[in-house]
């Protein structure tokens, strides 16, 4: 074979991905559409794998959904502006964040009945996470710009974390690194939780209000979404910035497929940006998969690989909420 034959092949073989994602991401789109009605705004959107379950936040109550048919199986009542779900499985519980009541329902994840409330010194717990290190739940705190440390086995608040600006979602590694976005500075912040401290503050610039955060743990890669419109992916060791890529404006929620090497971005525009890993460093856009306008937070089910959003057909500031509905994502 000529010479330029052999280095034609070479340069091919040099060039390709790292790994392949399969498959192709330009098979994703929605595939179900689960009418859920009801009234009130909502929030993030939590799966419960084991039981095949969605717990959605929505504002006076959390709907509970059959993950599988996306019937309404009940709803716990008794909220105050809830944001978000946390669960801890060895406790058999769940912890759900109250915004306007500053403080965190228990949920049993049995009877999926309100045993109580955790009080919180933070005003306007937002999104919340469970901390597996630590065995914390971890609230943040919209309107003091800290974090609420929860031992939810003593059932009260241990102490907070000091911010520098707005938390908006947060991401654990399991190890006791923890990651938040910083919303209004546009800034992503590394604590070690153990030590109840921050380490490191990075810019996420031209980042503007990051919201959703997933984190790809084995390659140490961060994935902040922007109502901007772009995802800016850090070195989760240095804080370094390794790729930025267009995304749909105003997301609220991203996802990372681990073992399709895919990233997830789901905009109000209603758009699901969907975004290759080719290596830990190299990203390429795969597909702009149609949802529903309003459409922003998800729940990625890493073993079906299928994802749930939810939306509403009217949705605008000022009107009530109507044809409130689930949406399943699936690529083939």
């Amino acid at each position: 074979m000529k010479k330029i034959a052999w280095t034609l092949i070479a340069t091919a073989l040099l060039s390709a991905p790292a790994w392949s994602a399969e498959p192709s991401a330009s098979t994703y789109k929605v595939t179900q559409q689960h009418a859920l009605g009801g009234a009130g705004g909502w929030d993030y959107v939590t799966l419960d794998s084991s039981a095949h379950r969605l717990f959605i936040a929505r504002d006076d109550r959390v709907m509970v959904v059959d993950a599988s048919t996306g019937k309404l199986m009940q709803e716990i009542p008794g909220m105050k502006h809830v944001h978000g779900v946390a669960q801890v499985p060895e406790l058999h519980r769940a912890y759900a964040s109250n915004g306007h009541g500053n403080d965190i329902s228990v949920i049993d994840l049995n009877s999926l009945k309100v045993l109580g409330h955790i009080p919180v010194s933070g005003k306007d717990p937002d999104a919340i996470i469970y901390e597996p290190a630590t065995k914390h739940v971890l609230a943040m705190n919209g309107d003091s710009n800290n974090i609420s440390i929860i031992d939810p086995a003593q059932g009260k608040e241990l102490a907070t974390i000091a911010l520098d600006g707005n938390p908006e979602f947060a991401t654990s590694d399991g190890q006791g690194n923890v990651y938040v976005n910083i919303e209004d500075k546009g800034e992503l912040v590394h604590i070690d939780i153990k030590a109840g401290k921050v380490l490191h503050t990075w810019s996420l610039a031209p980042c503007e209000g990051p919201t959703g955060l997933a984190l790809d743990a084995a390659n140490k890669r961060l994935f902040s979404v922007c109502a901007n419109g772009w995802m800016i992916v850090s070195d989760a060791e240095d804080g370094h910035q390794v790729a930025k890529i267009p995304v749909g404006k105003e997301p609220d929620a991203a996802a990372y497929d681990a073992q399709r090497h895919l990233v997830f971005s789901a905009s109000r525009e209603g758009v699901l940006n969907v975004i290759r890993q080719n290596s830990a460093d190299q990203y390429a856009k795969l597909a702009d998969a149609p949802t529903m306008k309003s459409a922003r937070t998800m729940a990625l089910d890493a073993d079906s690989h299928r994802i749930y959003l939810v939306g509403a057909k009217v949705a605008q500031k000022g009107k009530p909420v109507s044809g409130f509905t689930l949406l399943v994502v699936n690529g083939k």
